[in-house]
């Protein structure tokens, strides 16, 4: 091998597998395809979850994760893919967190990987087997790592402190009522 090396095979499949992945989930929630419910049944998911709107949410969650994810496995913008694939992963942790970690017992395990994953990809780059190379860098510049990275990290926790501050109250309100029926 004289012009790509183990690393560059390595990310190249990395970038397929992770961004395969994520494009796939994001077509479930879009499409319905899958085996997916689509913008409306995903929606109402959200809903029923904290993230409203929910067809709002479930447009951008799938949107982070079919573009992020089809734009990782082409080794395309990786610093924003990445970012952006990692966010809507790190929603989905959110929604999971109350199981555990493992994904069996429903817990944050998937999202998580998946979403290390992809912002691991965006800090390493895509190698020389992408998209990126080809073109020259020019939208994987080493400014774009900590931008991109930064700004999805803000939203993520803006997006995400206010669906729990939704699903708290949603709760609280929950023993209100069920302090009010005891005392009936």
């Amino acid at each position: 091998m004289s012009c790509y090396d183990r690393r560059d095979l390595g990310l190249l499949l990395l970038r397929l597998g992770t961004g395969g992945v994520l494009a796939a989930h994001g077509a479930q929630k879009l499409f319905g395809w899958f085996g997916g419910h689509g913008l409306e049944g995903t929606g109402q998911f959200m809903e029923s979850v904290g993230y409203a709107p929910g067809r709002l949410s479930a447009t951008a969650a799938g949107l982070a994760e079919t573009g992020g994810g089809a734009l990782l496995a082409l080794g395309l913008a990786t610093p924003a893919a990445g970012s952006a694939a990692s966010g809507a992963m790190a929603g989905a942790a959110a929604v999971h967190l109350p199981n555990g970690f493992f994904a069996q017992a429903g817990g944050y395990e998937y999202a998580a990987t998946l979403g290390l994953a992809a912002a691991g990809l965006a800090i390493a780059g895509p190698g020389r087997l992408s998209l990126d190379h080809t073109l020259g860098h020019v939208l994987d510049r080493g400014w774009m790592v900590p931008v991109a990275l930064g700004v999805t990290a803000a939203a993520t926790a803006a997006v995400i402190g206010a669906r729990n501050c939704r699903v708290r109250a949603r709760t609280e309100g929950r023993q209100e009522m069920l302090f009010e029926e005891f005392d009936e």
